[in-house]
């Protein structure tokens, strides 16, 4: 295990460098594999590549090589960004955002694997290159989807002189898209309200119990969000429309953002990038590593609103209980059914997360997972040093249970 008490061990990430969005999180033959926009060399976004990670229980987590490298000369020497990853008729197909050089210029390339999605061939042409409408100068992040009998994609987009927009594209043939127009504009007053952004990006569109859901990342002028809206997917001419009825936030925190779904047999699971936070670029280096995703966790619709707990398999990793209230692990989960607080002690003492209900609660280094009784989870860093300690502090009438977490031997 890395030695910083900081580190989440638990979660994907590799043991030093730069993590930031999930991408083409898939679920193959059985086995799940998560990418993640990757930079080995330092702890700073730059030269990016697709991390991997793959599992088999989302609880043990083997590395391998990154999938797509940024080839210098070529459409993606300054980065391959987001992206997903589609099962085209048996042969997986990674779908991405290739930058040459700045990111205005960006096109869509494709990179074909085997069912172990180890070792990839990328492509040296772009299937869609950029909108003709220049001010949309911020587009990117392809995701892929099925309506009807046809496939299509999104891709988020906006500027600093254009409001933000998702962008749809027919790909029943991955290698020849189509222009289809605006799936989702601006002019919505829910829309507006809810996905309040510069630019949108990441979007991901897929069907969860009978219902159509847009998850999408917002940059509102340096303030980030990741919130959801609940519609219908309706014909519009050659193409789609998205028509929302409501909508909120995926996560209550901005640590959280840039997430990402997987379709997995009969259910729906998110991984958002938990971002550093009061960390300068210092720190980062002298870390070695920055960033991380968070556990996974299952989606569902309740009265309108997208909820998430965490994927049950998480569970298992539950290692014997803690008595409390000081705690010196690094890894543990708390669970109260009633007002808890959760501190951290060490050089500056601070209340991490305060919670009025019932409330599950997982730590693992500086990551902090909230799920309470709202449906809407918080992601929090705190950074504990060798000599930190954390206390959990329960009302006199909750019950509150704390458990070491490791993953099974």
């Amino acid at each position: 295990m890395i030695d910083d008490p900081g580190f989440p061990g638990l979660h994907v990430r590799p043991p030093s460098g730069w993590v930031n969005d999930p991408n083409g999180l898939a679920l193959v033959d059985g086995r799940y594999h998560v990418f993640f926009q990757y930079n080995p060399d330092r702890p700073l976004h730059g030269s990016i590549k697709w991390g991997h990670a793959s599992s088999t229980d989302l609880l043990a987590w083997d590395y391998h090589e990154p999938a797509l490298i940024n080839r210098p000369g070529t459409i993606d020497e300054a980065g391959c960004w987001t992206g997903c990853v589609v099962d085209d008729h048996g042969v997986p197909t990674a779908v991405y955002t290739a930058v040459a050089d700045r990111a205005s210029d960006a096109v869509v390339a494709l990179a074909r694997s085997d069912r172990n999605l180890q070792v990839w061939q990328q492509s040296d042409r772009g299937v869609m290159g950029p909108p003709a409408d220049r001010r949309l100068a911020e587009t990117r992040d392809p995701y892929v989807f099925s309506y009807g009998d046809h496939r299509y994609a999104v891709q988020g987009t906006g500027g600093p002189d254009a409001d933000p927009a998702i962008l749809l594209y027919g790909c029943d043939d991955l290698d020849h898209w189509t222009e289809l127009g605006v799936l989702l504009d601006y002019t919505d007053p829910l829309v507006r309200d809810v996905a309040e952004s510069t630019t949108w990006e990441c979007p991901n569109l897929f069907r969860l119990d009978d219902q159509w859901v847009l998850v999408v990342a917002c940059n509102r002028r340096g303030d980030l969000a990741s919130v959801y809206l609940i519609g219908d997917l309706q014909p519009d001419g050659d193409g789609l429309r998205f028509v929302p009825t409501s909508g909120g936030l995926v996560d209550q925190s901005p640590v959280f953002y840039a997430p990402q779904v997987m379709l997995a047999d009969d259910r729906v699971l998110i991984w958002g990038w938990a971002r550093e936070i009061d960390r300068s670029d210092e720190d980062l280096l002298a870390a070695g590593w920055a960033g991380a995703l968070t556990f996974p966790r299952e989606l569902r619709v309740r009265d309108g609103r997208l909820v998430s707990i965490p994927a049950t398999e998480l569970d298992t990793l539950r290692a014997g209980d803690l008595t409390g209230p000081e705690i010196t692990e690094r890894a543990f989960e708390v669970r109260s059914t009633g007002p808890v607080v959760l501190e951290l002690h060490g050089d500056e003492d601070r209340v991490v997360a305060e919670e009025p209900g019932t409330v599950r609660i997982l730590v693992d280094g500086s990551m902090i997972e909230v799920f309470g009784e709202s449906g809407t989870p918080r992601t929090l860093r705190a950074y504990p040093t060798p000599t930190s300690t954390w206390r959990v502090r329960g009302a006199d009438d909750s019950t509150v249970r704390i458990n070491r977490l490791a993953r099974p031997l």
